[in-house]
Protein backbone atom coordinates (compact mmCIF):
# COMPACT_ATOMS: atom_id res chain seq x y z
CA UNK A 1 0.00 0.00 0.00
CA UNK A 2 0.79 3.73 -0.62
CA UNK A 3 1.76 6.04 1.68
CA UNK A 4 -1.05 8.23 0.15
CA UNK A 5 -3.59 5.51 0.97
CA UNK A 6 -2.34 4.74 4.37
CA UNK A 7 -2.29 8.44 4.98
CA UNK A 8 -6.35 8.02 3.82
CA UNK A 9 -7.31 4.70 5.45
CA UNK A 10 -6.20 6.14 8.98
CA UNK A 11 -7.89 9.13 8.42
CA UNK A 12 -10.92 7.00 7.01
CA UNK A 13 -10.84 4.91 10.34
CA UNK A 14 -10.84 8.19 12.60
CA UNK A 15 -14.11 9.02 10.63
CA UNK A 16 -15.70 5.80 10.94
CA UNK A 17 -15.18 6.07 14.89
CA UNK A 18 -16.88 10.08 14.57
CA UNK A 19 -17.89 12.01 12.13
CA UNK A 20 -15.50 14.94 13.06
CA UNK A 21 -12.30 14.89 14.00
CA UNK A 22 -9.45 17.62 14.83
CA UNK A 23 -5.67 15.68 13.73
CA UNK A 24 -2.49 17.76 14.62
CA UNK A 25 -0.86 17.87 11.13
CA UNK A 26 2.55 16.99 12.69
CA UNK A 27 1.87 14.61 14.73
CA UNK A 28 0.27 12.29 12.25
CA UNK A 29 3.07 13.14 10.13
CA UNK A 30 5.58 11.58 13.04
CA UNK A 31 3.44 8.47 13.30
CA UNK A 32 2.90 7.44 9.78
CA UNK A 33 7.28 8.13 9.43
CA UNK A 34 6.01 11.02 6.59
CA UNK A 35 6.51 15.01 5.89
CA UNK A 36 3.21 17.05 7.29
CA UNK A 37 2.68 18.12 3.23
CA UNK A 38 2.04 14.53 2.24
CA UNK A 39 -0.88 15.00 4.90
CA UNK A 40 -1.92 18.28 3.33
CA UNK A 41 -2.18 16.31 -0.02
CA UNK A 42 -4.14 13.10 1.20
CA UNK A 43 -6.47 15.88 2.76
CA UNK A 44 -6.81 18.27 0.16
CA UNK A 45 -7.33 15.27 -2.83
CA UNK A 46 -9.34 12.49 -0.72
CA UNK A 47 -11.30 14.58 1.54
CA UNK A 48 -12.91 17.26 -0.16
CA UNK A 49 -16.56 18.88 -0.68
CA UNK A 50 -17.13 16.68 -3.91
CA UNK A 51 -17.03 13.48 -1.19
CA UNK A 52 -18.86 14.77 1.31
CA UNK A 53 -16.64 16.32 3.12
CA UNK A 54 -15.80 19.66 5.32
CA UNK A 55 -11.92 20.36 6.13
CA UNK A 56 -10.98 23.34 8.30
CA UNK A 57 -7.58 24.70 9.02
CA UNK A 58 -5.61 26.42 11.65
CA UNK A 59 -2.54 27.37 11.27
CA UNK A 60 0.22 28.35 13.36
CA UNK A 61 1.31 27.02 16.26
CA UNK A 62 -1.27 24.04 18.24
CA UNK A 63 -3.03 24.42 14.98
CA UNK A 64 -5.08 21.68 13.78
CA UNK A 65 -7.27 20.32 10.93
CA UNK A 66 -10.92 19.69 11.36
CA UNK A 67 -12.39 17.19 9.23
CA UNK A 68 -16.24 16.79 8.93
CA UNK A 69 -17.75 14.09 6.84
CA UNK A 70 -21.41 15.97 5.74
CA UNK A 71 -24.57 14.09 6.36
CA UNK A 72 -27.41 14.90 3.42
CA UNK A 73 -30.83 12.50 2.79
CA UNK A 74 -30.54 11.74 -0.48
CA UNK A 75 -32.88 13.96 -2.39
CA UNK A 76 -30.86 17.05 -0.35
CA UNK A 77 -27.39 15.51 -1.70
CA UNK A 78 -28.70 15.31 -5.21
CA UNK A 79 -29.32 19.14 -5.20
CA UNK A 80 -26.51 19.75 -3.49
CA UNK A 81 -24.75 17.78 -6.55
CA UNK A 82 -26.71 19.30 -9.11
CA UNK A 83 -25.71 22.78 -7.18
CA UNK A 84 -22.57 22.53 -7.23
CA UNK A 85 -22.07 21.42 -10.61
CA UNK A 86 -23.37 24.76 -11.57
CA UNK A 87 -23.06 26.11 -15.30
CA UNK A 88 -19.43 24.21 -16.07
CA UNK A 89 -17.66 21.09 -14.64
CA UNK A 90 -13.90 19.45 -15.49
CA UNK A 91 -13.77 15.79 -15.75
CA UNK A 92 -12.34 14.97 -11.89
CA UNK A 93 -14.53 16.69 -10.19
CA UNK A 94 -17.91 14.44 -12.07
CA UNK A 95 -15.94 11.77 -10.50
CA UNK A 96 -15.45 12.92 -7.12
CA UNK A 97 -19.29 13.72 -7.02
CA UNK A 98 -19.83 10.06 -8.65
CA UNK A 99 -17.53 8.14 -5.57
CA UNK A 100 -19.40 10.60 -3.05
CA UNK A 101 -22.63 9.38 -4.65
CA UNK A 102 -22.20 5.72 -4.60
CA UNK A 103 -20.34 5.45 -0.84
CA UNK A 104 -23.81 7.06 -0.46
CA UNK A 105 -25.50 4.39 -2.10
CA UNK A 106 -27.47 7.05 -3.99
CA UNK A 107 -25.65 5.06 -7.54
CA UNK A 108 -24.65 2.23 -8.38
CA UNK A 109 -21.37 1.34 -9.44
CA UNK A 110 -22.16 0.49 -13.05
CA UNK A 111 -24.37 3.55 -13.59
CA UNK A 112 -21.37 5.47 -12.51
CA UNK A 113 -18.95 4.53 -14.51
CA UNK A 114 -21.44 4.66 -17.48
CA UNK A 115 -22.17 8.37 -16.29
CA UNK A 116 -18.47 9.19 -16.19
CA UNK A 117 -17.65 7.49 -19.46
CA UNK A 118 -20.87 9.79 -20.86
CA UNK A 119 -19.15 13.09 -19.58
CA UNK A 120 -14.87 12.00 -19.78
CA UNK A 121 -12.66 14.03 -21.86
CA UNK A 122 -12.29 11.08 -24.64
CA UNK A 123 -16.80 11.32 -25.26
CA UNK A 124 -16.68 14.84 -25.70
CA UNK A 125 -13.25 15.21 -27.56
CA UNK A 126 -15.62 17.23 -30.46
CA UNK A 127 -16.37 19.79 -28.34
CA UNK A 128 -13.77 22.83 -28.52
CA UNK A 129 -12.47 24.26 -25.05
CA UNK A 130 -14.38 25.56 -22.55
CA UNK A 131 -17.25 24.98 -23.98
CA UNK A 132 -16.72 21.00 -22.98
CA UNK A 133 -16.51 21.62 -19.43
CA UNK A 134 -20.35 23.40 -19.83
CA UNK A 135 -21.49 20.53 -22.25
CA UNK A 136 -20.22 17.88 -19.70
CA UNK A 137 -22.01 20.30 -16.87
CA UNK A 138 -24.97 19.92 -18.75
CA UNK A 139 -25.08 15.89 -19.59
CA UNK A 140 -24.22 15.47 -15.83
CA UNK A 141 -26.76 16.93 -14.10
CA UNK A 142 -29.17 15.52 -16.48
CA UNK A 143 -28.14 11.87 -16.30
CA UNK A 144 -27.68 12.52 -12.59
CA UNK A 145 -31.15 13.61 -12.43
CA UNK A 146 -32.78 10.56 -14.71
CA UNK A 147 -30.64 7.76 -13.29
CA UNK A 148 -31.23 9.03 -9.67
CA UNK A 149 -34.99 9.35 -10.01
CA UNK A 150 -35.77 6.14 -11.46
Amino acid sequence: MNLSNAIARVISEMLDEKDEIEIQRNTLAQTLGCVPSQINYVISSRFTPERGYIVESKRGGGGFIRIARVHYDGNTLLMHVVGAVGQSVDEATCRNHLINLVYRELLSERDAKLILSAVSDSALRAVEGENRDRVRASIFKQLLLTVINL
